[in-house]
């Protein structure tokens, strides 16, 4: 194998796939990446057996063929190269090792036979259908902060990405998140090839690596679903992930329906009010209670080993005195998602789940559970 190709193009596919490496394998090939120079182009590919991400750059290949390298260490050398370099790669008879050459600069790196890298299988795809990758980016974004990192509850690993007729009869491609304390819902169109697609759990690392993906996606991004993977291409890159394995509890049964206790406050002034008050909060709890009174709130903090910290703020809420408190952090959290400039609280009384709504985007929503204050 022998090619040349620019910095920038090795680097930016480099940046796409490395990161699925994870940097302590048992099994030393799942720490390198495919390399295969074909035509015009070098085709990038690594893997961590859940997740797989491939992606072609423009290269000028002298010798077709393929090899495995490192991935951490061939992602940080060419970073560090200078901007327009021009990166020869080659690899020659029996050397076991992939030589690296970009002006003055030099470096030898071992590699592993091709043959030995594992792929994931590419059929049983059956439903597929294409989104725009801001709308995917957005269902991401709206909910990935809801995803559970507790281990044990595996299920909650995830986006539950799925589709259901909203009021109008008309089909919504559906994001949710939800830890157990928090949920998060968006709801964007869904493509025609889409309706009657499977439910399906995408994966936390997964979700963080397709993002990473669509922050660089300018063109539709087809998804194809089966009922154990999932595939994301996006022009060149090509995500292939497992998907987890169990149910999704019945969200639809925690979203309050009848909260006829209704809170506006701006949300930038809210949320810089909750930080602040926060900022004596106990580690464990976080906790911080909100004292809805008439076109007011009162945000406490109470921390015996601490201090007290309060503040009150001008609001739209004409019902009766209620108070409630919240995890700060989640509390924060929800407010970074809303676009408009008021957080539309939707409460029944302190010991029931809230319901947050964003005034600009009403195809979002999120749920809170209470603390005890």
């Amino acid at each position: 194998m022998r090619l040349t190709i620019e910095r920038s193009a090795l680097l930016k596919a480099l940046n796409h796939v490395q990161s699925v490496v994870e940097r302590r394998n048992t099994i030393p090939i799942l720490s390198n990446v495919l390399m295969a120079a074909q035509g015009d182009q070098l085709r990038l590919t690594a893997t961590d057996l859940d997740i797989e991400i491939a992606e072609a750059a423009p290269a000028e290949v002298e010798r077709a063929g393929s090899t495995t390298a490192p991935a951490n260490y061939l992602y940080d050398f060419v970073r560090k190269l200078p901007e327009n370099a021009a990166v020869k790669l080659e690899v020659s008879g029996d050397d076991p090792r992939l030589f690296i050459s970009a002006g003055k600069s030099r470096l030898h790196l071992p590699i592993l036979p091709a043959g030995d890298f594992p792929s994931m299988p590419s059929d049983g795809f059956e439903t597929r259908f294409e989104v725009a990758p801001t709308e995917l980016a957005r269902l991401i974004d709206k909910t990935r902060f809801a995803i559970s990192t507790e281990e044990t509850r595996y299920y909650l690993n995830g986006i539950f990405l799925h589709t259901v007729a909203n009021a109008a009869g008309e089909a919504s491609l559906r994001a949710v998140a939800t830890d157990g304390h928090r949920l998060a819902l968006a709801d964007a169109p869904a493509p025609r090839d889409a309706q009657g697609m499977p439910g399906v759990i995408v994966p936390r690392k997964t979700i963080n690596e397709l993002k990473r993906l669509l922050d660089d996606a300018a063109d539709l991004v087809e998804i194809s679903v089966s009922p154990q993977k999932i595939r994301f291409a996006l022009g060149d890159a090509v995500l292939t992930s497992k998907l987890i394995d169990g149910s999704f509890p019945e969200y639809a049964r925690v979203i309050p329906k009848g909260n006829s206790k209704t809170l506006k406050i701006d949300n930038k002034l809210f949320a810089e009010a909750v930080d602040r008050v926060a900022t004596v909060s106990a580690e464990r709890s976080r906790s911080v209670r909100l004292a809805l009174d008439k076109d007011k709130v009162t945000l406490t903090v109470n921390n015996p080993d601490a201090g007290v910290a309060t503040e009150d703020l001008a609001a739209d809420y004409s019902n009766e005195s209620l108070e409630i408190g919240f995890n700060a952090r989640y509390l924060l959290d929800v407010t970074q998602q809303i676009e408009g400039e008021s957080a539309i609280f939707e409460l029944a009384d302190s010991g029931s789940p809230t319901l947050v709504r964003d005034e600009a985007d009403e195809h979002a929503l999120y749920v809170l559970m209470p603390l005890r204050v």
